[in-house]
């Protein structure tokens, strides 16, 4: 296994939620992660961001580890999730708050509620 590999797989199994990013959560470096680093955000959820472009084998490294081409990606409790657009579809659904719920992950309901509310 190589170093980034076993990096990325130690991160997303010490933390409940893991957010792939270019970027940190307060400071986002492109569109699709600071969407998603907002609907978090909002949420409150508590998560740990990995900023990609610090490192580069990190970067290729997690699309290699998802077998997902693009970032960011969120993972919960060591599961990939999905990308920008799968998160937004989930938040608008519901699924996202379901997933939060099964796997134990606290989260600001009435901020879930408006983000759906907002976007009816």
């Amino acid at each position: 296994m190589t170093d980034a590999k076993q990096q990325i797989e130690d991160t997303v199994k010490a933390n409940d939620v893991v957010l792939y990013m270019k970027g940190t959560k307060a400071m986002p470096q492109c569109g699709f992660s600071s969407r998603v680093a907002g609907v978090l955000n909002y949420m409150a959820i508590d998560y740990k961001d990995v900023n990609v472009l610090e490192d580069e084998a990190i970067r290729q490294g997690i699309k290699d580890y998802s077998d997902w081409p693009t970032i960011p990606q969120l993972y919960v409790k060591g599961e990939f999730v999905g990308g920008c657009d799968i998160i937004t579809e989930m938040t608008l659904s519901g699924e996202l708050d379901k997933l939060f719920e099964e796997n134990g992950v606290a989260y600001d309901k009435d901020a879930a509620e408006k983000i759906r509310e907002a976007n009816a």
